[in-house]
């Protein structure tokens, strides 16, 4: 990955494999420094607070990013004079955290790191992209994005499965379009990364696959079968993905920080509980066809 163009698969990533990272704010702009590849990187980032809705017909917000340390935006190395006027931080508890702080003007900026390509049904990593710990940076006041995660079973306990939703301000996140894989091609859009622990792909946490919030209602829902998944070298047949719990990461709406969920799985089929399941689930997928469906 070239550091010196700023990536586009979502405004918070600034580059990968980072080590030695440091975060300053000094006014509206933040300073992140770290090393990878064998150089040391002083990046600004500035432009954007928080996110906008789907519903707000504009586009989202994004950073703007200076690689040079500031050649390119004043023709001068500002890192080098960078004044630092981070405060403690005192926001919430935040997920992947590297660091955080406080600026002057009462919001937060924080970077986070975490493994968002790994490989599908626990198969093991070949590739450098898929091994990367990306290095995420975001900027925020008030609440964080909401997430929710449920257990439960689908087509009357022949499979174990998951659901939940994301919401922004009380609004459902999502995006408009998808790849032919599933995969979000505007900057609504937003990836689940679901994993899964101890199961059948060995002890701790597995990742299982990664799918979309649907539009409109910003739910998902999710059942684990053995599989023959297309992503993976020679197709080759996997087992079913429940374990113990299950965790969905999820790259933050806008610029603000990422979020995960965690819950339990139900174990056995129970039909009684199926039946308080049910009434969550129809709550919760608001209407969805396709998730309707899984019942």
């Amino acid at each position: 990955m070239l550091v010196t163009a700023v990536p586009a698969t979502a405004s918070g990533l600034l580059d990968v494999n980072a080590s030695s990272i440091t975060l300053k704010v000094n006014g509206s702009r933040a300073l992140v420094e770290y090393r990878s590849e064998g150089r040391d990187r002083h990046v600004l980032v500035w432009g954007a607070i928080n996110a906008r809705t789907p519903e707000s017909g504009l586009p989202q917000v994004r950073f703007k990013h200076d690689y040079s340390g500031g050649l390119k935006l004043e023709h001068r190395a500002m890192w080098k004079s960078f004044k630092d006027q981070c405060r403690p931080y005192d926001g919430p508890p935040l997920v992947y955290l590297v660091a955080a702080c406080k600026a002057p003007d009462g919001s937060y900026w924080a970077l986070q790191s975490w493994q968002r390509n790994l490989p599908h049904r626990g198969w093991a990593p070949w590739t450098g992209d898929q091994r990367a710990w990306e290095l995420r940076v975001s900027h925020w006041n008030g609440e964080l994005a909401h997430l929710e995660l449920y257990a439960d079973w689908a087509f009357h306990g022949d499979a174990h499965d998951i659901f939940g939703r994301m919401t922004y301000g009380g609004i459902p996140v999502h995006g408009f379009a998808t790849t032919a894989s599933g995969a979000p091609t505007d900057s609504y859009g937003r990836s689940l990364y679901i994993d899964t622990f101890g199961s059948a792909y060995g002890p701790g946490w597995k990742r299982e696959t990664s799918i979309v919030f649907r539009k409109p209602s910003g739910s998902f829902c999710y059942s684990f079968w053995p599989t023959h998944d297309i992503s993976l070298p020679g197709r080759p047949a996997r087992p079913a993905g429940n374990g113990a719990k299950y965790r969905i990461s999820v790259v933050g709406p806008g610029v603000t920080p990422d979020v995960t969920a965690e819950t339990r799985d139900l174990g056995a089929y129970d039909p009684q509980v199926e039946t308080q399941q049910d009434v969550l689930f129809m709550h919760v997928i608001a209407g969805d066809k396709f998730c309707a469906t899984q019942r």
